[in-house]
């Protein structure tokens, strides 16, 4: 590997320690090591109703990123019990952990219920731990957002989504996914019929499916250096200047 360092000389920031400081190495990001198995996909949906028409279109997504050659895996949401009200070894939370460590992108699929996101949706989206060792398992990892709609069409649930989404740290791409009066657009079957709708579905998977392999070699290169300092696991913090107890106080 090779390593970039600054020159103390060159900068003028007293609250790093300044080797454990690198400039990115443009080569390793330009030029990694590409992976050659199938892009992992996971697909979260918020609804437990028979018929969701938001777990019908994530097994439309699901069915056009397998023809777009990625690997899908789908997570049930049924028995998932509210945050805090259950162990982190509750089976249904460690079922979801691990499709989440397993998973190099994801697809959200959800309902727009009283102008918002479902609350089994953001269930789902809580369970997922903050940081694993020192990075988040989902930091990195690129992200679609999808919502369905009763009446007419409407964005506020991809909205959040996508703010959910920043704060996890995912590279959500640019395009989505909002399918009005839903209930008009699936089959008996609960195929998705030809129209607009599913047309848009398929540019989003096709984007996220192109976002996921640029990114997914790279991802780990993109960590902040300066606070797993190299670590090769990325499992402990570090923090280059020890921090007073008066910051402490501050940060609480």
């Amino acid at each position: 590997m090779r390593k970039v360092i600054v020159s103390e000389s060159r900068i003028d920031l007293p609250n790093i320690d300044t080797a454990l400081f690198q400039q990115p190495d443009a080569q390793r990001l330009m030029a990694p090591e590409r992976a050659t198995h199938a892009p992992r996909f996971l697909l979260l949906y918020g609804s437990l109703r028979e018929r969701s028409f938001s777990r019908l279109a994530a097994e439309e997504a699901a069915r056009i990123l397998s023809a777009l050659g990625g690997e899908t895996r789908m997570f049930n949401p049924s028995g998932l019990p509210l945050v805090d009200d259950a162990p982190h070894d509750h089976p249904k939370v460690r079922e979801l952990h691990e499709l989440v460590q397993w998973a190099e992108s994801m697809v959200w699929s959800s309902p727009e219920r009283h102008g918002a996101m479902t609350g089994l949706m953001k269930t789902q989206i809580d369970w997922i731990p903050l940081s694993v060792g020192a990075v988040r398992p989902t930091q990195g990892k690129t992200l679609a957002v999808m919502q369905v709609s009763g009446g007419s069409q409407s964005f506020n649930a991809v909205n959040q989504m996508r703010v959910l989404g920043r704060w996890m740290r995912m590279l959500t791409v640019p395009n989505q996914s909002s399918v009005a009066k839903a209930y008009q657009e699936f089959d008996e079957a609960g195929r998705m019929k030809p129209s607009a709708y599913y047309d848009r579905i398929v540019d989003v998977m096709e984007e996220l499916m192109k976002f996921t392999l640029l990114t997914r070699d790279v991802m780990p290169l993109t960590l902040p250096l300066f606070r797993v300092a190299l670590n090769p696991r990325f499992t402990r913090p570090f923090y280059a200047v020890p921090r007073t107890s008066a910051a402490r106080t501050a940060s609480g």
